[in-house]
């Protein structure tokens, strides 16, 4: 078979990962050839390819990004998009096609399947936001880079007396925000499954100050006050509808100032959670969800996703694993809660 491979959405630790995991044991055990699909969706959409055999991937295990670069095309935003995925694969010689993404790419490889086209997902996400699945990789490299973040920023916020408001990625689903934060030893969590009371936020901080240390707040980017909204910095679009978040952490830190008369900073950690070496845990699983991706696609089982149960890993249809997010339930939440203050 001819395999073609893309990896689409935001980067993360571990992509590289599952590419040199697809194309080793696809080539040197199955007898597979590859072909490697430049920016997401992007690649299929316009036939931009790249070669890809063993030589290509050899290295590339630690690196983080993707060496066949992503982005965050929609092919179904186009009247003709998936006619012109279809017509490129054919021309390519492509038999199936491996799709490595979150719940956007994965979204769109479902909708292909449903169409005709040969295709397995393998989850990525920092957020592992993907119900399917247990974790996706990606998302403990985010949390370590983010604990130790919040292990640094500890240390001035008690040289100077301030409050440190730590934003972290998370639009929808405040996984990375709740393990960095009870990791890091943060006084305060938010996250975007529940609303938060600015004066209650207060209080923490003012509680934390009458023991004498200063207080760090984690804050996801999607968290919203009651009867508040997002917070985002234009209102530009992306190609699946997104707008671009960034900001609650300011508007944290005005309001904390307002309201305690005490100093305070933000910090905004953004993408670089996403890049960087992936931790051993993501090498771990994104190696092994390739090598079980390039199975799936050798026994013919279309228009699944792998995905991680416990430490087994599985195959499910795309059309559930992309069904909806996985969010932070409130137990989890209460957990985190008795170190509040």
């Amino acid at each position: 078979m001819r395999i073609g491979v893309l990896t689409g959405g935001g980067d993360c630790p571990g992509l590289n990962a599952v590419i040199r995991a697809v194309v080793r044991k696809g080539e040197g055990v199955y007898g597979h050839s590859f072909v490697g699909f430049r920016d997401g969706w992007r690649g299929p959409l316009t036939g931009d390819t790249i070669r890809l055999d063993t030589a290509a991937v050899r290295g590339i295990l630690p690196r983080g990004g993707t060496i066949l670069g992503s982005s965050r095309t929609n092919p179904f935003a186009a009247a003709d998009g998936a006619v012109l995925v279809r017509e490129n694969l054919a021309t390519a010689g492509v038999d199936a096609l491996i799709a490595i993404g979150g719940e956007d790419t994965l979204g769109v490889a479902a909708r292909l399947h449903a169409e005709g086209v040969p295709v397995v997902g393998v989850p990525k996400t920092i957020d592992n936001d993907l119900s399917a699945t247990d974790y996706t990789f990606g998302f403990d490299t985010a949390v370590n880079i983010a604990t130790e973040a919040i292990d640094r920023l500890h240390t001035t916020a008690e040289s100077h007396h301030r409050v440190l408001i730590v934003e972290v990625m998370g639009r929808h689903a405040g996984w990375i925000a709740l393990h960095s934060g009870m990791a890091g030893g943060a006084n305060v969590i938010l996250i975007p499954e529940k609303p938060f009371d600015f004066d209650k936020v207060a209080a923490f901080v003012e509680s934390r100050f009458a023991t004498h240390y200063a207080p760090i707040i984690v804050v996801a980017e999607g968290a919203v006050p009651l009867a508040g909204t997002m917070v985002t910095r234009e209102d530009e679009l992306d190609a699946f509808g997104h707008v671009r978040l960034q900001g609650i952490a300011t508007v944290l830190e005005t309001e904390i100032r307002g309201r305690t008369g005490r100093d305070a900073r933000a910090t905004v950690l953004g993408h670089l959670q996403r890049g960087g070496t992936p931790s051993g845990f993501d090498r771990w699983l994104a190696t092994r969800f390739g090598l079980h991706a390039v199975d799936a696609v050798h026994e013919g089982d279309f228009g699944c996703m792998v995905a991680l149960h416990g430490t087994r890993i599985d195959r499910v249809p795309l059309a559930e694993a992309t069904r909806e997010l996985k969010t932070v339930p409130e137990e989890l939440y209460r957990e985190a809660e008795v170190f509040f203050g």
